[in-house]
């Protein structure tokens, strides 16, 4: 396999890595799963004029703020609806799955919309327990048995050789970009074990930031995929006229989180002036770090904390998210970015 939509990581004109989107897809407190999807497709067109390198969705179950459980049916409505744009899934939480069953829906993919599909996986249940055995009716399964379901993934997309009983149709021989998700220092080294692209959730875990970007670069292997490492970290980015709307738009993921960490998960919440009485002392510091990696406010405080953030940490790309209610003021926001990083120019 080779990876051409990754070899090239030059900067934007504005000094940043090139930049892709992670939509969760929301569902909005008043709004439905059709809404989240018509506004998800919406997105993914704005942000391939802006210029923005890939549009990735995620799986989560049981989460009635997320519209993107059947990640590879989104995908396809989102790549069919753009036409230039990468597409993909960061990530596939591959534990939920038959890696054979994945790698026929992402051969599939690829056959529809050559060239332009990726695959990110994940090993976390991306649920709570009771619907991970709604999903898997077995969780006997090894808790190490990630790597290995991995391998046999990437097997599936080599070409097939003489005898080989079991073959992805399609899949076989095709290019699909795969890519290892994490948070931990787990998926850090399978990756460099592997020889794969490794994109870290710092986003919403950033404790084992810095640690898994060293073990990463440090042991990497190279393989067929990549000689060299390549590291793509999540950001929150929020964006608007003024700091303070910016953090006004950040309540509603503020909101979200406090109702999510409670084992109470509802649709987004629309923002609100205040938090005060919202959530409590603990939850707050929770929160602001769980955080840690987001940049809010005006187009001028986004653009010193964007640079800040590729000094420290140095990605080969960003993948920016940002859950906003309103979805002029989230196109707003993205398009704002695009004329930081210039990537309209």
């Amino acid at each position: 396999m080779t990876t051409p939509s990754i070899r090239e990581a030059a900067r934007s004109p504005g000094g940043l890595p090139p930049l892709s989107v992670l939509d969760l897809s929301p569902i909005l407190q008043g709004g439905n799963a059709s809404l989240a999807l018509r506004n998800t497709l919406d997105l993914a067109q704005h942000a391939e004029r802006w210029g923005y390198r890939r549009f990735w969705l995620a799986e989560h179950h049981n989460m009635p703020g997320i519209a993107s459980a059947a990640t590879a049916v989104v995908i396809a409505h989102v790549a069919g609806g753009t036409s230039t744009i990468r597409v993909g899934a960061g990530g596939v939480m591959l534990p939920n799955h038959a890696p054979l069953v994945i790698a026929e829906q992402f051969g599939t993919l690829e056959a529809l919309y050559p060239g332009r599909i990726d695959l990110g996986l994940g090993r976390a249940p991306g649920t709570d327990v009771a619907t991970m055995h709604a999903l898997r009716r077995d969780l006997a399964s090894r808790p190490d048995s990630f790597p290995d379901d991995v391998v046999e993934l990437l097997s599936y997309f080599r070409q097939p050789t003489a005898g080989q009983r079991v073959r992805a149709v399609p899949g076989a021989g095709l290019d699909v970009p795969v890519w290892i998700l994490g948070s931990s220092l787990f998926g850090a080294h399978l990756a460099a074990a592997l020889g794969l692209p490794y994109a870290f959730a710092s986003h919403f875990a950033p404790d084992h930031l810095d640690e898994a970007l060293d073990t990463y670069r440090r042991t990497f292997r190279p393989s067929a995929s990549r000689t060299q490492p390549y590291v793509m970290l999540g950001l929150n980015v929020l964006a608007a006229g003024t700091d303070r709307e910016g953090e006004r738009l950040l309540t509603s993921l503020e909101q979200a989180f406090v109702a999510l960490r409670r084992g109470a998960p509802t649709p987004l919440p629309p923002p609100v002036d205040s938090m005060t009485g919202l959530w409590t002392e603990v939850e707050r510091a929770q929160l602001e770090h769980a955080l840690a990696c987001s940049v809010v406010g005006s187009p001028e405080t986004v653009r010193h904390g964007l640079e800040a953030f590729v000094a420290r940490t140095q990605p080969d790309e960003l993948m920016v998210t940002a859950q906003i209610f309103d979805h002029a003021a989230r196109l707003r926001s993205f398009e704002i970015l695009a004329g930081i990083a210039r990537l309209t120019a």
